[in-house]
């Protein structure tokens, strides 16, 4: 089962990079999606997560002195070179019970080129998801951010249940491979059960490999862990850089520990009020709008368009493409493809390349499309972040829509997006069908009054985080917290994507305490 869209924002360009389709035009800059699914439309959004009771926590966690030393490589990436040291921090698995059983999370870091005042201690990054690796990231994007050494050490980390940090695989390669002739878009009884029971089935081999890590996994969990971090890295507040996914995580951090917030940077905004198939809803309108927008790029009307592409979708339901390595096309593994290259402008077209050789009947770039997105390898070997995206975000998602519910959307979503809204409407109701643990809430609580200044950056032509979801988290952190600066662009993220306004803004905020006006715009 190919699920979207939770990504981390640096891996939709690894994966375009990995498949030929980036041109490095933005400077190694990524652009990555997430997806947030909260609960169906007609249930009452009710905000649940608890503010932070005071914990007494054992010397032996806030009192850890981090080890850190040469990173190793992993099956997934080599060692980074240069200034990269690695360490382990301890965590408590369930937060309930400080004293009790740990886990270890890996934490990776550049020290700052500062000394004495001008550092200004450590800028914790998330890149978004969830799922994503910060140990994996954080070298691969550091000269994104090099600017920001000149006052903050670097530092990202694995969350709990990814890569070094007690990851999850939940089924193995050729397993994989095979869910992927599950149709994600069902049209017949037999198809529904196929997808529903493969969701059981993905549940089930999560559970068995996480264990009793799998009812701890949700973003408040890892939001006390940050501020674990915050504590023993030596930092009297915290700042952070959280991107796609890293919104919510910092927006519920905030809400968490208020007074602890420093400097907070809130970039490809996730809107806290969205439930489940509103987030569908949303990413619906957003991936159509960046559809519409390549498609006036190529000289097409848009709606003509994406009704062009709908009806290739159609026909590769009834009979897959065929394709160079012998693997077939799906119309799954299409609409997948088609996602890939709208998360950044860099790569439209390839886009164009993949599509015209489909309507000839050849599947072989939208497959290397689909490829990339979901973390396979020429040899066949799948990454896990779905895995962990789909036992964090079900950890947090009370909701779970049915196939009923999902049926009464379908006409909606396809007058939305011909193209998306099926996908996106099932999705809603397969990622976390029949999951073994209950979801803690069904909208994420993010006000933080009191907090200082948070600065939410919110892209216009986002297609996985929508720009309106920048003033709805702004109104929700509240009055005189959420700070907007918006960027009139495409792609997922702004910092780092071209514009000198938002980079220079941003860094001023960060290393100067800065403070822009609410609503400034970059063109």
């Amino acid at each position: 089962m190919a699920r979207l869209v939770r990504w981390t924002a640096a891996g939709a360009a690894a994966a375009l990079l990995m498949t030929g389709c980036g041109d490095g035009a933005d400077g190694g800059d990524d652009k990555g999606p997430a997806k947030d699914r909260r609960a169906p439309a007609s249930t009452p959004q009710q905000r649940e997560t608890p503010s932070a009771p005071a914990l007494a926590l054992p010397s032996s966690l806030t009192g850890q002195r981090l080890d850190w030393g040469a990173c190793k490589s992993t099956k997934d990436s080599p060692a980074p070179s240069g200034e990269w040291r690695c360490a382990t921090l301890k965590a408590p698995l369930d937060w309930a019970k400080p004293a009790g059983k740990t886990i270890d999370l890996a934490l990776i870091r550049a020290q700052s080129r500062g000394t004495g005042e001008e550092r200004l201690g450590s800028l914790l990054f998330n890149f978004g998801g969830p799922g994503g690796s910060g140990v994996d990231t954080m070298p691969a994007f550091g000269s994104t951010f090099s600017s920001l050494r000149e006052r903050y050490d670097l530092v990202s980390w694995d969350p709990r249940a990814v890569g070094g940090s007690e990851g999850v695989r939940c089924r193995g390669d050729k397993a994989i491979q095979a869910a992927e002739s599950v149709d994600a878009t069902p049209d017949t009884p037999a198809e529904e059960r196929a997808y529903f029971q493969d969701a059981t089935d993905f549940g089930e081999g999560c559970r068995k490999d996480a264990g009793d890590l799998l009812a701890h996994a949700s973003t408040t969990d890892t939001a006390r862990d940050m501020d674990l971090m915050r504590q023993v890295l030596g930092d009297d507040k915290l700042h952070y850089f959280g991107i796609s996914y890293g919104t919510e995580l910092g927006g519920v951090y905030a809400h968490l520990f208020p007074k602890k917030v420093s400097r907070v940077v809130l970039d490809a905004v996730v809107d806290p009020t969205a439930d489940t198939v509103g987030h569908a809803r949303n990413q619906t309108k957003g991936f159509q709008l960046a559809l519409d927008n390549y498609l006036k790029s190529t000289g097409q009307d848009p709606k003509r368009g994406s009704e062009k592409i709908a009806a290739l979708l159609r026909r590769i339901d009834g009979k897959p493409l065929p394709t160079s390595s012998g693997r077939e096309l799906t119309q799954s593994l299409a609409v997948i493809g088609i996602f890939l290259p709208l998360y950044s402008q860099d790569s439209w077209p390839v886009l164009t390349d993949a599509l015209k050789s489909a309507e000839k009947g050849d599947g072989t770039g939208l497959l290397a499309l689909a490829d990339g997105y979901n973390d396979r390898d020429p040899e066949g070997r799948y990454g896990t972040t779905t895995h962990a995206q789909r036992v964090i975000s079900c950890s947090d998602d009370k909701q779970r829509p049915t196939a009923e519910d999902v049926r009464k959307l379908l006409p909606e979503f396809e007058k939305l997006s011909p193209v998306f809204g099926p996908f996106l409407a099932w999705d809603a109701s397969g990622w976390c069908h029949d999951w073994p643990v209950a979801g803690q809430f069904d909208t994420p609580e993010t006000d933080a009054a009191g907090a200082a200044p948070i600065l939410l950056v919110g892209n216009t032509g986002d297609p996985a985080t929508p720009y309106e979801g920048t003033r709805r988290m702004a109104d929700e952190l509240g009055e005189g917290v959420g700070v907007v600066l918006t960027w009139k662009g495409e792609g997922h993220r702004a910092y780092g994507s071209g514009s000198d306004c938002v980079d220079s803004t941003v860094d001023r905020y960060l290393l100067d305490g800065d403070v822009p006006r609410d609503g400034k715009v970059c063109s």
